[in-house]
């Protein structure tokens, strides 16, 4: 997110950061992926489904179908489907947007958060909702100055549960 928790900008990122999508990939490889509809559909066709992860998809629309990955109408459908198979070893990653953001800190306990913090103030029309961070403690994980790959720099914290 950016300084005002700008996340989007007409379903799109609002940047191009190497290191952050290397430390995303790396970070849940192996791992289940929950995302919503809107958040599917801005991931360039030749990068879905999100390679060597179990993708998720949250779609209201009993109709929609998605390539590679398993559709589920809620947030608790998913999570109750997903109970049956999961690995000890595999996590859940909410991967976004906005509203299943919002949704997963309203519906779940979240034990682990990893949030980059981008140093820049942008036109964005989708937030990171805010959340109870007296609950979590927070380090930082990495830090990336601007250069000529990253035309911001940032910060990625993993915020842990108390």
């Amino acid at each position: 997110m950016d300084k005002n928790r700008g996340i989007g900008k007409n379903n799109d990122l609002l940047w191009h950061l190497p290191n952050d999508m290397r430390f995303f990939k790396e970070t849940t490889q192996g791992h289940v992926v929950i995302m919503g509809r809107k958040n599917w559909d801005s991931i360039p066709e030749k990068y879905r489904p999100l390679s060597h992860r179990e993708n998720i998809v949250l779609s209201r629309n009993t109709q929609f179908k998605a390539d590679g990955a398993t559709v589920y109408p809620n947030l608790t459908s998913a999570l109750e489907n997903i109970a049956k198979w999961i690995t000890p070893e595999q996590k859940i990653f909410i991967i976004g947007g906005a509203q299943i953001y919002s949704l997963a800190f309203e519906e779940c306990d979240i034990d682990e958060i990893f949030l980059t913090e981008v140093d820049a103030a942008l036109d964005a029309d989708t937030f990171f909702p805010k959340f109870d961070k007296t609950s979590f403690s927070k380090i930082l994980v990495q830090e990336q100055n601007s250069d000529e790959k990253h035309p911001f720099a940032f910060q990625i914290f993993k915020w842990s549960k108390h």
